[in-house]
Order: structure tokens, then sequence, then C-alpha cells
């Protein structure tokens, strides 16, 4: 099993845009081989942003390497540059194997 995690730092204020953004979007994931499961996660806040992170689960890293270079990711992100306002700086992608 592979996981990949994105964090978000969102300005305060923008969580509920945050969240329609995610709510709207097609991702595609349930059609791309090897995906097993995606959470949305959200920690708390601080003086400057809220905390956020994706959470998705695959069977290898090979199947989400073959992910991120499919046309199902480029769609999945075709409207990742919009609302950059709502952000406090890039996402930080985590990637890591289960060993457990």
């Amino acid at each position: 099993m592979f996981i990949a995690m994105n964090r978000f730092k969102i300005k305060l204020g923008f969580e509920e845009d945050f969240l329609a953004i995610w709510k709207g979007r097609d991702s595609l994931l349930k059609t791309v081989p090897g995906f097993v499961s995606f959470n949305l996660l959200q920690a708390g806040s601080n003086d400057e942003f809220t905390l956020f992170a994706s959470h998705a689960t695959w069977e290898s890293k090979a199947d989400f390497e073959a992910w991120t270079k499919s046309d199902a990711f480029r769609k999945a992100h075709a409207n990742a540059g919009n609302r950059r306002e709502i952000y406090l700086g890039p996402p930080q992608l985590e990637l890591f194997d289960v060993v457990i």
C-alpha cells in the first residue's frame, strides 16, 4: 500500500470556500487502477491558517505514479490554480510507503 498526502494551509475565513472546491470537483479517482480510498482531513487553526490534508491510499507507488501521468489527473487538477488567494503557500506533498 502507498499513501499520498497534500497539506493545505488555508487562510482564516476561507475554510468553507476550500471545502466547496473539494465537494464540487470530479476527482475521477474511482476510475483509476490501484486507487483504494480518499479522505479530506481538517486539523486545527492558528493565527494565520487552518490546516487541511488530502489523504489518498493506493495499492502501490506505481499505481499512484501512473495516476499522476494520466488524463484523469490532468482533468482533476485543471482548475487547481484558481482561488490562490485562499491558500497560504502551495500545498506540500508527502508520500509514504505503508510498512505495517
